[in-house]
């Protein structure tokens, strides 16, 4: 195990729990922002609206309004389940010519695909696909708010006026990214100083601050004017003109064009319960198989033993097949998307409202600080959704104008037989998958509550052959699994993470709990007050 770090330490985060609404978040000043929209009289969806955009705010790295995702809704009332589908698509007006192959191998030790001229499709304006996660919003925002629009946007705005708080956290996130920062003037402004990344004093009553005034402003007139102005008004025209300023491909034309879409939810049975999963382009599908996997093979006795880890690592290991199967790449390394082999950058957070209405919530830049473009006019971090298309031409996810994006993300609820409802999700690219999983076979099989489940060691098996185990699996685990696999160990830790990291709510009766990765330092559950 090639690492320096202690053996002794241990660090827990116990589980919220509370008779009142839930907000759970990779960012807890975010989940603060969320619960306090739910004590004010908000609905689980006003929590969402509210929490999205001051995630874009706080964690302009892992999400925000130049990126996409997808959420998965229960309404109580109705006993419904429904996903609003805002995940990013290519530019029309995007040319695949545009994109020409070096013939030099792949992009990097990590990237997958082969390598395209001046990395067009990794970082830059050339990278930015449709972002979609305004338009979400304005969907939830129709159908089920009970607050308004500007109410909503209210805390980001706010929090964009005192500007990025400088933590270790921060500096260590603008460090893994600045070598791309710099090459954009507008993103080199935002995050960094005199071009290197900030850093935090040592003073208790010294602090540091990026100013985020364009981001504000630009939060205040889409407050002001509505989501729509994001697609079709003067902030669609300045965004637009930044990028194609820049040598983007990304038009007017095609922010307007984009829509999110209300989808049917992926109804997967499990263990006498339901999980309800997003389709299509996600890893929902993949999770199907998963399951049924583990529905068939897995006995599930007083808790998870050696026998389970391995049926958990045969199930995922089948269902990666099955996927790169189906996308028709024979050598399985290409067709989980970009993601398979490089790091992503995601937030997830899951709520709860005290009528028992959840969420689960998964939004992306892909890579960290996305294409690390900054809209010079408007201060919009935005994605580089183009690095998930393989820019090899005529494969099943080509580099095309208009396709949608495949994507790794995992908002799942779920029913359990004995009448608990979960929602569940996760940060971390393809690690995703193994996470979710094991999450909702700790609750369904075994009974956890949310305390005992995120602090129960889990598995990772999205790196092909090789099964990575948390060092804290218990010795006849870890044998089993050496026995059977290309085995490695790695702990659970904050950077580089080599598990996912989720964030979770339950709700058993009345009461409502929530938790996060303990080694998330800045992940917390917060109850309304």
């Amino acid at each position: 195990m090639h690492d320096q770090f202690s053996n002794a330490q241990q660090i827990r985060k116990p589980a919220t729990t509370s008779k009142g609404g839930i907000v759970a978040s990779q960012s807890r000043k975010a989940a603060e922002v969320g619960a306090a929209v739910l004590a004010a009289g908000g609905d689980c969806v006003d929590a969402v609206i509210a929490t999205t955009f001051a995630l874009g705010v706080l964690e302009p790295w892992m999400s925000g309004i130049g990126g996409g995702g997808a959420m998965v809704l229960y309404r109580a009332k109705e006993n419904r389940y429904e996903v609003i589908d805002y995940g990013m698509c290519a530019p029309n007006s995007l040319r695949p010519e545009d994109y020409p192959l070096t013939g030099d191998g792949a992009a990097s030790d990590i990237f997958p695909w082969p390598r395209v001229k001046d990395d067009r499709n990794l970082h830059g304006p050339g990278s930015i696909a449709v972002p979609g996660v305004v338009a979400g919003m304005e969907e939830a925002h129709r159908r089920h708010a009970k607050m308004s629009w500007q109410e909503l946007l209210g805390p980001s705005i706010k929090l964009a006026g005192e500007g990025l708080l400088v933590d270790w956290w921060t500096t260590l996130m603008i460090a893994s990214s600045a070598a791309d920062l710099r090459r954009y003037p507008a993103s080199a402004a935002a995050y960094l100083k005199d071009g290197l990344p900030p850093n935090a004093q040592w003073g208790i009553k010294s602090s540091v601050r990026l100013p985020q005034d364009r981001l504000k402003a630009t939060l205040s007139y889409l407050a002001a004017e509505g989501p729509r102005d994001f697609y079709q008004g003067d902030l669609a025209r300045s965004m637009a003109s930044d990028i194609q300023a820049a040598g983007g491909a990304l038009t007017i034309e095609d922010l307007a064009a984009f829509r999110a879409h209300g989808r049917e939810a992926l109804a997967i049975p499990y263990r006498g319960g339901n999980v309800y999963a997003t389709p299509e382009l996600t890893c929902g599908p993949t999770l199907a198989h998963t399951l049924r996997l583990l529905q068939q093979k897995l006995q599930p006795g007083n808790g998870p033993d050696a026998t389970a880890y391995m049926e958990y690592a045969l199930a995922l290991q089948s269902a990666y097949r099955e996927r790169l199967q189906d996308m028709g790449d024979a050598d399985g390394r290409r067709a989980l998307g970009a993601e398979h082999l490089a790091p992503a950058c995601t937030t997830h957070f899951s709520a709860v409202d005290r009528e028992g209405n959840m969420a689960a919530v998964t939004q992306t830049l892909l890579s960290t600080f996305g294409s690390k473009f900054v809209t010079p006019q408007s201060g919009v971090t935005m994605n580089n959704g183009i690095m998930w298309f393989d820019p090899t031409p005529g494969g099943p996810n080509a580099l095309a104008p208009g396709r949608r994006c495949l994507t790794n993300y995992t908002p799942v609820l779920a029913q359990a037989a004995d009448g608990r409802w979960l929602a569940l999700g996760a940060s971390g690219g393809r690690r995703i998958l193994p996470a979710v999983t094991q999450i909702l076979s700790f609750v369904m099989d075994y009974g956890m509550d949310l305390d005992a489940a995120i602090h129960t060691p889990r598995i990772d098996a999205s790196e092909g052959a090789v099964v990575i185990g948390d060092v804290r699996l218990p010795q006849p685990v870890s044998d089993a699994l050496r026995a059977g696999f290309d085995y490695e160990e790695a702990r659970v830790q904050t950077f580089p993470m080599k598990f996912a990291c989720p964030s979770v709510v339950l709700r058993d009766g009345d009461t409502n709990s929530g938790a996060t990765e303990s080694a998330q330092p800045w992940g917390d559950a917060v109850a309304e007050g």
